[in-house]
């Protein structure tokens, strides 16, 4: 595998649409051993949860100071978000959390987690903590998904 291939790995474990999903298949297939392709995408995705919280925080706090209408938007979106969220979360707690990040399906990885939990106010220790279990959850069933599954690779290679 090339060096550009592993970048791009990291790439795609970090991006919101792949994260897990598509880094590891793509480093698998592009010549890394399983091991490492899994590897390199978990801690990739693990970069996902601190850098929505470093970032959004510092940009939250310039636009809410700076912009009337953001102000009112944020606070309007994070009312019904709250109204939404606050009984599935108040049963679920941190637990729910990881699980919801630890299915490997489009919308239910650690940016969904980072980005709903920072909305939501959460606690920023324990969501780390949580979105990191989801995280290895969510690796060790794509590894296994590519490890086991019979003909899985053909949905990214075509044979000859």
């Amino acid at each position: 595998m090339m060096f550009v291939h592993y970048l791009i790995t990291i790439a795609l474990g970090i991006l919101p649409i792949s994260e897990l999903r598509g880094a590891i298949p793509y480093a698998y297939f592009n010549g890394a051993p399983l091991y490492l392709a899994s590897l390199i995408g978990f801690l990739a995705n693990l970069l996902v949860a601190p850098l929505v919280y470093l970032f959004l925080g510092s940009l939250h706090n310039v636009f809410y100071r700076i912009w009337g209408w953001y102000r009112s938007f944020f606070d309007r979106f994070i009312q019904q978000a709250r109204k939404r969220v606050e009984r599935h979360f108040n049963k679920w707690g941190y637990i729910g959390l990881a699980l919801f990040v630890g299915v490997p399906l489009p919308v239910t990885g650690a940016w969904t987690a980072a980005l709903g939990s920072w909305v939501l106010g959460l606690k920023k220790k324990e969501t780390i903590l949580a979105i990191s279990l989801g995280v290895l959850i969510s690796a060790i069933i794509v590894t296994l998904v590519i490890a086991f599954g019979a003909g899985v690779d053909s949905i990214f290679i075509k044979r000859f």
